[in-house]
């Protein structure tokens, strides 16, 4: 009986490998840019309105997404297939805490208000400045939330993600997803009744 051979320059188990189907294919610049193409389609929205709950102005909120994006493409090789989300929402996470601090450094140069949101044209404009007050109020209520608690509240109250996806979103465990929804949704509410007070 003849020994196989094996070609020239490979492993036994290079061979195997090349010989099973079930091998994934090496990623190649076509392969990744049609995967960035994918995410970006899926994931465009989730990023805006993450974003946006996260501190990020409207005005502001395109060109953090393009950041966003951006540090998928440069990561992609580290970032597995299926884990994408996970990875954006860390990203958002970055890119609006430096947004948040851009803007504090710069109501203390200029001292100058926040501009409110912006409605949809398509809207009445009493409907338009409803949701416009909706949300500026949103915003200033989740501004005063800390960090963890405000990306746990964005992504079960708002995303409406389950406790279970956060865990895994943010590599914590689920108690914990737990522990920090209920502070979240307490100080919520403190904050909240705060900024009635305020600003009737």
């Amino acid at each position: 009986m003849m020994k196989a051979e094996h070609p020239v320059g490979l492993s036994p188990s290079a061979v195997a490998a090349a010989d099973d189907p079930t091998t994934p294919a090496p990623r190649t610049e076509a392969s990744t840019a049609q995967r960035l193409r994918t995410v970006v389609d899926a994931e465009h929205g989730f990023v805006w309105r993450t974003l946006r709950r996260l501190g990020v102005r409207e005005a502001d909120v395109e060109d953090a997404v393009q950041e966003v994006f951006l540090a998928l493409h440069r990561r992609a090789d580290d970032v597995e297939v299926g884990n994408e989300r996970g990875f954006l929402f860390r990203a958002c996470e970055f890119v609006a805490m430096r947004a948040r601090r851009t803007l504090a450094r710069r109501r203390e140069s200029t001292d100058v208000e926040p501009a409110a949101p912006e409605a949809p044209r398509e809207d009445s404009p009493d409907h338009a400045l409803g949701r416009a007050q909706t949300l500026e109020r949103l915003d200033r209520v989740l501004d005063r939330l800390d960090d963890d608690l405000r990306s746990v509240f964005v992504l079960y109250e708002i995303e409406e993600l389950t406790m279970n996806e956060i865990a895994h979103l943010l590599a914590i465990p689920l108690g914990t997803v737990a522990s920090r929804l209920r502070r979240a949704r307490k100080s919520f509410l403190t904050h909240a009744r705060r900024d009635e007070e305020e600003h009737g």
